[in-house]
């Protein structure tokens, strides 16, 4: 995989320097505290153009810096949820149909943000991991476990066993987000956007949540919903 822009490439040289290979800057690349690292870490350098730095990795806003890294790790979901008993367990976010990696890009970067989230999304029907999520999540995923199930209900249901509450976010209809205590350990579900809970994950659901908004008739991106439902998590978990 790549890595590029200088914000996803610093984090994971500080992270998780052991995951990258090579590292190409392009030839007038001035950043210092990156190239610092870089040879302090003594990771493979190569200076290249502008042009053969776009060859290397087709994509708009590379920086000056791509990085040749392993493979993204995934986290198990089992190893979470029965790991000894924690301070404080995570709050999980199941993304049910997100196939935009630029949304996943960004929830992963919220959850990095509020600190205890980790992220669950399906392997069908989703969007992975993949370069572009790491660059939009902006070196979020060295902080955010995420985790790949086959069965998004069936892992719900191993977390309900082993103690969490589960949470739907809806447009209409659930209880005011910001009016009452959630319930501790929680998993929020999120869906897409449109098409909302597919029924086999929302009958799963302990409580629908909803965001109250007096303004337009219309949905928040998943992206915003995620980001007001992490706040108001944190906000209460923190007491």
């Amino acid at each position: 995989m790549f890595l590029y822009g200088k914000n996803s490439v610093y984090e994971r040289l500080k992270a998780n320097p052991a995951s990258v290979r090579k590292i190409f800057l392009q030839d007038n690349f001035d950043d210092e505290l990156i190239v610092k690292k870089i040879k302090s870490l003594k990771i493979p350098l190569e200076k290249v153009n502008k042009r053969r730095l776009y060859r290397i990795k087709r994509a708009d806003n590379l920086g000056g810096v791509v990085a040749q890294v392993q493979p993204f790790q995934y986290s198990s979901f089992e190893d979470l949820i029965y790991k000894p008993e924690p301070a404080e367990k995570p709050t999980f976010i199941f993304l049910d149909r997100i196939y935009d990696p630029q949304n996943l890009g960004a929830i992963i970067r919220i959850a990095a943000c509020f600190g205890n989230f980790s992220v669950v999304i399906p392997k069908h029907k989703a969007c992975p991991v993949t370069e572009t999520v790491l660059h939009v999540a902006c070196g979020a995923e060295n902080f955010v476990p995420v985790c790949l199930v086959t069965n998004l209900s069936a892992a719900l249901i191993e977390a309900k066993r082993c103690g969490w509450w589960v949470a739907g976010a809806v447009v209409e209809g659930g209880r005011d987000l910001g009016g009452f205590e959630l319930p501790q350990p929680l998993c929020l579900v999120l869906g897409s956007e449109g098409k909302g809970l597919r029924y086999g994950v929302r009958r799963h659901l302990d409580l629908a949540v909803s965001i109250p908004m007096k303004g337009a008739p219309i949905s928040l991106n998943v992206t915003a919903a995620a980001a007001i439902c992490c706040y108001q998590i944190s906000k209460q978990s923190k007491g």
